[in-house]
């Protein structure tokens, strides 16, 4: 990859931009994806919080069902222990393919309206983590992801060597962790699951690093008005909250602690 050149003309407004005024507009732009991520996370964080509460009881006379050793209110057997646990979690994948279709036809307020509401779904679907793994473990891995996070999108952010080569290699290896997870639904082997998890950590993490690097360039070569480098922001966000998300779950299945 060539070195960015940081004197092309804005936005299709006709005059060079100066060094200063890229770097200033990078800046806004990047803080304004993270900025997005960071509350899309957060509304995640208290969904799932919040429907975990609902969900689970201490008292064993008062449950409704148990799983993996916690007791259910009438809400969480309603929530996962029946066909609706396949609406929750399906719902996500729906906001996603709703998203890529009429984004192009979006205002970038609905498109944030709609990002945020599909973190709220996103939450309802990752609150039977909670029930899987113990809360302390959540939280640790959560951290760790965090810093991970951080570190390669950082990476991606300053190194310049070019990362395309890498994303489509890793986007190869996403189709075919999904492949492989369809398979051991079957199978069940958790030798197979242990493969996936450290493959799936990997590869979001090499993912993380190749959006950021992809977001940088859109920037710096996009030829976007105010509209839309708002919703390209929005897309950026909702691209690493994915990949966040995902390394976040793969590390869990790794180091996670699981209740009894």
């Amino acid at each position: 990859m060539q070195p960015y050149d940081q004197n092309q003309t804005a936005y299709g407004s006709g005059f060079a931009r100066s060094s200063v005024q890229v770097d200033q507009g990078l800046r806004s732009f990047m803080l304004g994806v993270y900025n997005n991520m960071i509350v899309g996370l957060a509304i995640s964080a208290l969904v799932a919080l919040g429907i975990n509460m609902a969900a689970v009881t201490g008292d064993q006379s008062a449950a409704a069902a148990q799983m993996g050793g916690v007791y259910l209110t009438e809400f969480g057997r309603l929530l996962y222990g029946t066909p609706l646990m396949w609406v929750i979690a399906l719902a996500p994948l729906a906001f996603i393919f709703l998203f890529s279709f009429r984004i192009d036809r979006m205002s970038a307020a609905s498109a944030r309206t709609m990002f945020f509401a599909f973190a709220a779904v996103m939450g309802a679907s990752l609150s039977t983590l909670l029930i899987r793994y113990t809360g302390a473990s959540v939280v640790q891995v959560f951290f760790i992801t965090a810093a991970a996070f951080g570190a390669l999108s950082l990476w991606g952010y300053t190194t310049n060597r070019s990362l395309s080569g890498m994303g489509s290699f890793l986007i190869m290896g996403v189709v075919g962790l999904l492949l492989a997870s369809l398979v051991n639904m079957f199978v069940g082997s958790s030798a197979l699951q242990f493969g996936i998890s450290v493959l799936g950590v990997l590869i979001f993490a090499g993912l993380t690093a190749y959006d950021t690097q992809k977001l940088k360039e859109m920037y710096l070569y996009g030829n976007f008005d105010g509209e839309a480098a708002a919703k390209v922001s929005i897309m950026g966000a909702l691209q690493l909250y994915l990949d966040f998300i995902n390394m976040f779950q793969f590390l869990l299945a790794l180091v996670g602690n699981r209740n009894n």
